[in-house]
């Protein structure tokens, strides 16, 4: 069951025992099928941290219709790009964030400059960061998403959305919600299903940069079984289809050995991604100890304008 695994994966003492967690990496063609991407390079690729479509690796778990993984199609810069754009740009307003209820922040303060930018203030803030919402806002109460509610998409998550949503054979999905989840090396994400949206039958991407979790998905009551998986830096799990309402969660964090927003290579300096060299020092201490997770769906049905 559901439960059982979280349970199981989430315990300490004792340590679970992962050698039944999906490997994507090393896929297994007993559990995982090759998925074929549709090799319509977009320009906007390189701007956003993209490698060549021609080069991902896309897979669909057998056992679960309808739920593919891309291994992480980023270069080491992008993942850079990402990260950051994660902590220092939607952290802040009009953004939601889980902080706002607490009003540890004024209206024209943001998280990112205290934190970095404040010793005294920003230690006891570094880890209170848990969520915030873009766009059509998720209300944590009611569940549901109001027209009052709603900002404007970052236009760079629409234009990745187009392409990984191509990509993969999605053509015509909007990006029009995200949650931004920031987790510590102890948080864990209780097993849920995402049906707020009207639309329903467009996938849910989810995207993972930093530390390595346990991702379990499972059927659509708790009371059925469920698979483990690696999320690591740059991997994206897409629920689709059948998938698209199954209880799923993160039981664990792991420390990662790879660490893919790390870089050597020279020819990366020449990519049209810029980024401030004191500030990506600051978001590579936070990823050190700490997962970020992309969350990003489609509202409205196609056609449809508004909620009303």
């Amino acid at each position: 069951m559901f439960k059982d695994s979280f349970k199981y994966y989430k315990s300490r003492n004792p340590p679970p025992d992962l050698k039944d967690v999906v490997d994507f990496s090393i896929p297994d063609l007993n559990k995982v099928r090759i998925i074929t991407t549709q090799c319509v390079e977009n320009q906007q690729g390189d701007k956003l941290g993209l490698k060549p479509i021609k080069e991902w690796r896309v897979y669909e778990l057998i056992d679960v219709p309808g739920l593919i993984f891309i291994e992480n199609p980023f270069t080491e810069i992008g993942q850079q790009y990402w990260i950051l754009k994660c902590l220092k740009d939607y952290s802040k307003k009009p953004n939601k964030l889980n902080l706002d209820i607490h009003n540890v922040l004024n209206d024209n303060e943001s998280w990112w400059d205290i934190t970095f930018g404040n010793p005294e203030k920003g230690k006891n803030l570094l880890s209170k960061l848990r969520w915030t919402t873009l766009g059509y806002h998720h209300n944590w109460d009611t569940k549901k998403y109001s027209e009052d509610l709603k900002t404007q998409m970052p236009l760079e998550i629409v234009k990745l959305m187009d392409i990984l949503a191509d990509a993969i054979g999605f053509q015509g999905f909007k990006a029009e919600a995200a949650i931004i989840n920031y987790y510590r090396m102890n948080s864990t994400l209780a097993g849920h299903t995402d049906h707020s949206e009207i639309n329903i039958d467009a996938p849910l991407f989810s995207i993972s940069f930093g530390q390595t979790a346990i991702f379990l998905i499972g059927g659509l009551t708790q009371e059925e079984p469920a698979v483990a998986m690696y999320l690591r830096s740059g991997d994206i799990v897409v629920m689709s289809e059948g998938s698209r309402l199954r209880y799923h969660g993160v039981p664990k964090i792991l420390p990662t050995i790879i660490k893919p927003w790390e870089t050597n290579n020279a020819s990366e300096s020449n990519t049209s991604i810029s980024k401030n060299v004191d500030h990506w020092k600051k978001a590579k201490m936070y990823i050190s100890e700490a997962r970020i997770n992309m969350n990003i769906r489609q509202v409205l049905k196609s056609g449809q304008m508004t909620l009303y």
